[in-house]
């Protein structure tokens, strides 16, 4: 990852518009602010959510609340908890999330 061209700038996530996803169950609202080529996300998703596609993108993930489900395409499953990450490169591994509790994120991809 090559960080270019962004100026040192503070983001209050508070003041963020949030924009509503629905998944296959529940709910996911994103704050999102893009940078150059980078998009920066704090996403909550609700208790019961159940992404509605695998995806294929990248992502640098940190669980901030809750717990977070992940699945990879080929089976294998990881529970992540506040404090715990995950990485993943662009077209590496399908995956999609699922929560029964909710979970709060903050995501760059």
């Amino acid at each position: 990852m090559n960080i270019s061209d962004i100026p040192f700038g503070i983001t209050d996530w508070s003041m963020i518009e949030r924009s509503e996803h629905a998944g296959e169950r529940g709910l996911a609202y994103w704050r999102t602010q893009v940078f150059g080529a980078l998009r920066v996300r704090m996403v909550e998703y609700s208790a019961g959510y159940l992404a509605d596609h695998w995806c294929h993108k990248g992502h640098i993930l940190l669980c901030l609340e809750g717990e977070l489900h992940t699945e990879l395409e080929d089976g294998r499953r990881f529970v992540m908890t506040a404090g715990m990450s995950y990485q993943v490169a662009d077209q590496a591994e399908a995956h999609r999330s699922s929560t029964a509790t909710g979970a709060r994120l903050f995501i760059v991809d």
